[in-house]
């Protein structure tokens, strides 16, 4: 049976498109105040979708909800059982949660800039514009609604710092390649690591790596206005409210320049080479975006590899983390992984399978890297603040940082997932007092009381071991928020505060 095409003109932008061409951007964090007003603004609000177009545009206009925007702007409790329960508790819902996702001590959430317990805001509009177009772009989705909607608790901005993140590394290099034909079929093993990813990783109403369909709120096929919605494909008879939309995690990450570059210089005695070589050691790629291993041979499924020359790697030949280290941050990001250990050929693989020849005590520590993905769409804020700069002795006292924001169909899978099994486990690939060397806490856990070393090969063969790193990140604030499709949110502006 042939898969429906996806239908490019229900999906919100950035579940597509970075948007990379629209280097002004701005956050506005909002306040509901009048649910009638504002489901009037969401009838006009000119939405970009994910169709393809010929030139990159002007503008674009993105919006999400937190759980507490959904109810202010009417909807009801029966529709909101139907999200998952980290979306409904929110990123600082439970205390449990903020220590499994490291938000602990100087990045508590009782600290944050917005999004304190209790204090989360209602939606987010994302405004993206070409240079010179932010601020007319902006006024213009301000229509008549707009100030008796909305209360902005505040305006994140955003910087273009030319593809580069504030400690001077290129990013965005790595993401994964949504089967936006829908030919993948992922049943079975996955014996080699590959980057194209089922659509319902990324997208509501579509089955995921695990064959499934993702929980969403349905809704009754014979409720007011679900004739907006499309049909559930698993469940005939519901309107699927999920379909096309997508949870949208955003988190304030500020960055300690100065304290990263000045702490790598002091290590390397000022040293401008070696304190280079030891933060690329602990990114795990070139400040170009080179990874510190050779390319593979390979190509890997679902990357293209004119277009992503960068991304064509894995760990497999890097076994003992002789050129990129264990720690390093894009190695426990995305350990680049399959189902299975990587082994020499059949029979190997069908002796592990059946529980022999383990070759090595890392063997099977780590989870497949395919069930764990996500799409990053962030921005940096902050001015540029070169390495040589942040090294000398004057005093920065501006903030840095990143608008962290990924896409993801299922919160506690993919992001909670890595964040706290993958970016601050200090067990991470059977590892030991480390946390992710950008990243990182450095708060004591049980059994662990160290998380503040890193150990990084060197040319001569031997291993240093960097002790007494300081935390380099701090969260300054985050929610959890879903990004609704267009048809979702047509049928917000109509709900009026009904029932089913």
């Amino acid at each position: 049976m042939t898969a429906e095409p996806v239908d490019f003109r229900d999906i919100q932008g950035l579940v597509r498109f970075g948007y990379n061409a629209l280097t002004d951007a701005s956050f506005l964090l909002l306040k509901i105040s009048d649910p009638v007003a504002a489901r009037a603004w969401l009838k006009t609000a000119p939405i970009s979708t994910a169709e393809e177009v010929s030139r990159p545009p002007l503008t674009a206009l993105q919006v999400a909800f937190t759980r507490e925007g959904l109810e202010a702007i009417g909807v009801t409790e029966d529709l909101l059982e139907g999200f998952s329960a980290e979306f409904l508790s929110g990123m600082t819902g439970q205390e449990s949660r903020s220590r499994r996702l490291g938000d602990v001590g100087a990045s508590s959430p009782l600290g944050w800039q917005w999004g304190r317990p209790g204090n989360a805001p209602h939606a987010v509009v994302m405004i993206y514009a070409q240079p010179g177009h932010l601020h007319g772009w902006t006024e213009t989705i301000r229509n008549e609604h707009w100030s008796t909607a909305f209360e902005v608790i505040d305006c994140l901005s955003t910087s273009n710092l030319g593809g580069k993140e504030p400690f001077g590394f290129t990013d965005g290099i790595s993401q994964p390649t949504p089967d936006w034909k829908r030919q993948r079929n992922p049943q079975g093993d996955q014996l080699e690591y590959g980057n194209l990813l089922a659509l319902g990783e990324l997208l509501l109403g579509y089955p995921n790596e695990y064959g499934k369909y993702t929980d969403r709120p349905l809704v009754p096929d014979d409720a007011l206005s679900s004739s907006i919605l499309r049909e559930a494909e698993d469940q005939p008879g519901k309107r699927d409210f999920g379909r096309n939309g997508s949870f949208l995690v955003f988190r304030q990450l500020r960055q300690d320049v100065q304290g990263f570059w000045r702490f790598v210089d002091t290590q390397t005695s000022s040293d401008a080479r070696a304190r280079q070589r030891l933060a690329e050691s602990m990114v795990g790629r070139k400040m170009d975006g080179t990874p510190l291993l050779p390319l593979s041979a390979d190509p890997i499924a679902g990357i293209d590899a004119k277009a992503s020359a960068q991304n064509q790697f894995t760990y497999n030949l890097d076994g003992n983390g002789d050129r990129c280290p264990f720690g390093a941050h894009i190695r426990r990001a995305n350990p680049r992984n399959a189902d299975l250990p990587s082994s020499s050929g059949l029979v190997d693989r069908l002796m592990h399978m059946l529980g022999f020849g383990n070759a090595s005590y890392r063997d099977d520590v780590i989870a497949s890297t395919r069930f764990h993905r996500m799409i990053r769409r962030g921005r940096e804020y902050g001015p540029r603040l070169t390495p040589d700069e942040a090294s000398a002795g004057a005093s920065d006292t501006s903030e840095h940082g990143i608008h962290f924001i990924c896409i993801a169909a299922n919160i506690l899978r993919q992001f909670e997932f890595v964040q706290n099994s993958w970016v601050m486990n200090t067990k991470f690939d059977a590892l030991t007092e480390q946390s992710d060397p950008l990243l990182g806490n450095r708060a004591e856990v049980a059994g662990c009381p160290v998380t503040s070393t890193f150990v990084s090969p060197e040319r001569t063969g031997a291993r240093t071991r960097t002790m007494g790193m300081p935390q380099f990140v701090t969260v300054r604030g985050g929610a959890y928020f879903f990004l609704p499709s267009i048809r979702a949110l047509r049928f917000l502006a109509s709900i009026g505060g009904h029932s089913w």
